[in-house]
């Protein structure tokens, strides 16, 4: 016997869905829990992971890490829309997503029906300025929320770069079904709850195939 180990292979993967330090904690995990994986370095701000092993092949790192939902070199797992824990972690992520967007828009609307009720604005104007706020204050609560994870600053680039598509969504759904209850930009006990509920259903299925898909969410 020479006495000498065999050298270790490097493996550079481009992981796709982390957004903090506990994504990284999370794809580090299932990286190490393989036999033959020595070491892992991973981070969320470069969406990279580098792996040392022996004897782990590409494909198998990669559906390590797929399998704990996110995706490398820009593919996830086989979509279907089976998965009953994307469907809960969408619905959660669409919980929040809907909490930030409806305080900027309730806030817009109820201002013009109850303040600023002479302000002369047309129904879509006033509808235009609370989607607009809506996104705001989506971005805003989102950044609170991050910035206890990962810092202010961090925070608010995660934010930034949510999927307006599922926002706009939302939005858009939510003041449509407020004109077609109450024929305009009004807060009703009637109109509220049916607003929240279609918010909510509107971009669900899309945050779930985005999840599902590429290991993104919009919160």
């Amino acid at each position: 016997m020479d006495g000498s180990a065999s050298a270790s292979d490097t493996t550079t993967l481009n992981v796709g869905g982390m957004t903090c330090q506990s994504c990284e904690s999370t794809v580090h995990s299932a990286l190490i829990s393989l036999d033959g994986v020595e070491s892992a370095i991973i981070s969320h701000a470069d969406s990279s992971a580098i792996i040392h092993s022996k004897g782990v092949g590409r494909e198998t790192l990669s559906a390590a890490i797929r399998s704990s939902g996110y995706s490398v070199d820009g593919l996830g797992l086989d979509f279907n829309w089976r998965d009953g824990s994307v469907w809960k972690q969408s619905a959660h992520n669409t919980k929040w997503c809907l909490i930030g967007c409806s305080i900027g828009d309730f806030g817009t609307i109820a201002a013009f029906q109850f303040v600023f009720t002479d302000s002369g604005w047309s129904t879509m104007s006033i509808m235009i300025l609370a989607i607009i706020n809506g996104l705001l204050t989506s971005i805003a609560l989102e950044t609170v929320i991050l910035a206890k994870q990962m810092g202010l600053y961090e925070g608010f680039k995660v934010a930034i770069g949510m999927s307006f598509i599922s926002m706009v969504a939302m939005e858009s759904s939510m003041n449509v079904t407020d004109y077609l209850i109450t024929g305009g930009a009004m807060l009703t006990w009637t109109a509220v709850p049916i607003m929240l509920l279609v918010g909510f259903i509107t971009p669900w299925p899309y945050n779930y195939w985005r999840l599902k898909k590429f290991g993104k969410a919009c919160h």
